[in-house]
């Protein structure tokens, strides 16, 4: 029997986020619509709450948000795919969500460190009692191989 072996790297799917505005005559909601690419080239479109996790189902008009739909205490998404992450380096955070794909990721807090396996999503979000803004520690980081998004919110 003859034959070669290797490795193949199979590209992960692609996300962009972006707030929009969902306006029904009679309010504007804000929300989170997330654009997956898989790697053959299909779009998926995901409307979440700006937690990033919650679905969410327009009901009117959708639009970019403009200035006369922000309110005070405006939140903005933001979002990483395979990337470690740390809460020291993003001031103004007032959730994170923890989406594992394939492999492990590690979130390790003042707690201690927990291995959340491919399938698991992880929440944290501020409370009242804190500003709106989450504090202490969280760190993110995935096993070698890991396919995995952080999609966090943030006060301006």
């Amino acid at each position: 029997m003859s034959g070669t072996t290797g490795s193949i790297s199979l590209a992960g799917p692609d996300a962009e986020f972006k707030i929009l505005c969902d306006d029904d005559g009679a309010g504007t909601v804000a929300f989170v619509r997330r654009y997956t690419t898989s790697p053959a080239g299909t779009v998926t479109v995901t409307d979440t709450g700006l937690d990033g996790t919650t679905p969410y189902t327009v009901t009117g008009t959708v639009a970019v948000c403009t200035t006369s739909d922000a309110e005070p205490g405006e939140l903005t998404a933001h979002g990483e795919q395979d990337t470690a992450w740390a809460l020291a380096d993003h001031a103004g955070t007032v959730s994170v969500t923890l989406v594992v794909y394939a492999g492990t990721v590690t979130a390790t807090t003042a707690e201690g460190a927990l291995t959340v396996p491919a399938g698991g999503t992880l929440t944290w979000s501020a409370s009242a009692g804190t500003g709106g803004v989450l504090a202490g520690a969280l760190d993110l980081a995935g096993a070698a191989g890991a396919s995995w998004h952080v999609i966090w919110t943030t006060r301006p």
